[in-house]
């Protein structure tokens, strides 16, 4: 097809970087390949198609059994033509002994096309025989007619354009294949970490739940808190009232003994004036 060069860069040490690194890292590019290789299928059955309308339209109109003896010349056509590629397929890499055994077979299915011949053109008339009978191929959507000569089919199935897309739809397929094992994998592992996201929810509720219905244990753990945070209170309140007393008695005892020097000295101060008063 004319699709002009391609914009790709086409590079066999990226190619191997890539490969590389999609052992490490599935960078999921087999999806944009998929699409591109799709875009030229549904182009190619869009012309196909098309070229099945127009044909319908241009051609005369044959009955049902005129048209199925028709389909079988068509079909032992492109059996011939398949087989003439693939001779010539073998004749390129020198395997002789296969391709004449498989021009043994391009023989018998010529036989079988002279006789599928004789029975359409005995079914219809002389003037719709001559007309020629075109059919669209499946695969390229390139026009085969009914009376192609055996170096014409040769040339069609052996030739790029079949064998191009006879090649992206095998590639097509594989990459749907695996582009599907790839989405399942990874919808497995989601669900798998969904499921583990509701695990541990449901062990959280579980213990909350756990936890609401034993109130006793809850209200022993409080009361075991209060008790000790009376105890300790208790125990700060006797040290600051020992600690107290300690202070009013050292202040008592202080205040005791001035007392007591205080009196000693007023009765010595007496006691020396009374006896300076009777010295004199």
């Amino acid at each position: 097809m004319d699709l002009g060069e391609c914009l790709k860069v086409h590079d066999l040490a990226l190619r191997a970087d890539y490969e590389i690194a999609s052992k490490e890292q599935d960078f999921f590019f087999e999806l944009d390949a998929m699409d591109h290789l799709q875009s030229f299928i549904a182009d190619c059955d869009r012309r196909t198609e098309v070229a099945k309308k127009r044909l319908a339209e241009t051609q005369e109109e044959i009955s049902a059994e005129v048209a199925a003896k028709a389909e079988r010349v068509h079909e032992l056509n492109e059996e011939i033509g398949k087989l003439l590629a693939k001779v010539e397929q073998l004749g390129a890499e020198g395997n002789v002994e296969e391709s004449q055994k498989v021009m043994d077979e391009v023989e018998k299915a010529r036989a079988k096309k002279r006789e599928a011949e004789e029975v359409y053109r005995n079914s219809m008339p002389a003037s719709s025989f001559q007309q020629q009978k075109l059919r669209v191929c499946e695969v390229c959507s390139a026009y085969l007619g009914l009376h192609d000569n055996d170096r014409r089919l040769a040339d069609h199935f052996g030739g790029k354009l079949h064998l191009g897309f006879i090649e992206i739809r095998e590639k097509l397929e594989e990459l749907k294949r695996v582009v599907a094992e790839k989405q399942e994998k990874r919808n497995q592992e989601r669900l798998k970490r969904r499921e583990e996201r509701e695990r541990e929810e449901r062990e959280k509720l579980r213990r909350s739940r756990s936890h609401s219905k034993n109130p006793k244990r809850s209200r022993s753990r409080e009361h075991r808190r209060h008790r000790s945070r009376s105890m300790s209170r208790e125990r700060k309140r006797r040290t600051r009232s020992k600690s107290r007393e300690k202070r009013h008695r050292h202040r008592s005892r202080s205040s005791s003994r001035s007392r007591s020097r205080s009196h000693q000295r007023s009765g010595h101060s007496s006691r020396d004036r009374s006896r300076e008063r009777s010295r004199r």
